[in-house]
């Protein structure tokens, strides 16, 4: 069974989080088209270096459960979930900076359907761009994964909802962005067997967790008592208000730290993950 391991998306969890900071938001530019995935500009992300990266371990049955990349370079890798808050700056700082995210869509935040759950903080943006808004991040160079529809707990599902919440989800980013996810983020942490069936089945190949989270004004809240980021953290974030002036203090303090931004992808599929 998976581990609550955080606040924001996951529920519990005891954190440790950083002083706050301040910094100056960026304003933004409009969404893009469905149209196939075109050039992007060249993301300034860490690749790995041969030989840099453990081996991931894979189970013999089901995907394997990722929460950290093995390696000992100082390098970070940014995640962001949901997609209630549709900030155009946070657009603007991924597209004109080159900034490498992971996107964990949800389908009833990026469409705006029923009410905000308590990770939005109630955002300006919600539901404005809908697709457009992902299909412009996809276009700047953020593979969009899977967040489910509904964001449910898993725990309390059975095999075949889980896998109509996961399938039906990964059907919906193949329409919507031209490419079938390879990565899913279960809500709130939580998984069980049935999840790694049902994510099998829908072709995903790793379920990927976090090991710190980001809280407002860029705050990082910690799963390790020393409070310092690691080599291989996975931070996650989430669509929330001020999402472009808490990101720009976030790449900023972990510049300053003297770790690197790296492409999740090129780190999975070093340490023997198929993604695409």
């Amino acid at each position: 069974m998976g581990l609550i391991l955080a606040a924001g998306c996951a529920e519990g969890g005891a954190t440790q989080a950083e002083p706050a900071a301040t910094a100056t938001s960026r304003s933004s530019s409009p969404g893009g088209a469905r149209s196939a995935p075109a050039a992007s500009p060249t993301p300034r992300a860490a690749l790995p270096r041969p030989g840099e990266v453990g081996r991931i371990p894979m189970p013999a049955n089901g995907v394997p459960v990722i929460s950290m990349i093995p390696t000992k370079r100082k390098v970070v890798f940014l995640t962001i979930d949901d997609g209630w808050e549709q900030d155009p700056g946070f657009l603007k700082q991924v597209r004109d900076e080159g900034i490498p995210i992971t996107v964990f869509a949800m389908r009833d935040a990026v469409e705006a359907k029923g009410s905000p759950d308590a990770a939005s903080g109630g955002g300006r943006y919600v539901g404005a761009g809908q697709w457009d808004y992902f299909r412009n991040l996809r276009d700047a160079g953020a593979p969009i994964e899977n967040h489910t529809f509904t964001h449910p707990n898993l725990w309390t599902l059975g095999y075949d909802r889980q896998k109509a919440e996961i399938c039906g989800m990964s059907t919906l980013i193949r329409k919507e962005t031209g490419r079938r996810p390879t990565l899913f983020r279960p809500p709130f942490g939580n998984h069980n067997a049935a999840t790694s069936r049902a994510a099998t089945e829908c072709g995903i190949k790793a379920i990927m967790m976090w090991s710190a989270t980001v809280q407002p004004e860029g705050k990082i809240a910690y799963q390790v008592p020393d409070k310092q980021l690691r080599p291989g953290d996975i931070l996650l974030l989430h669509f929330r208000p001020n999402l472009s002036r808490d990101f720009r203090i976030l790449v900023n303090k972990i510049k300053r730290r003297g770790f690197e931004l790296g492409d999740l992808h090129a780190y999975l599929k070093a340490g023997g993950v198929p993604v695409s």
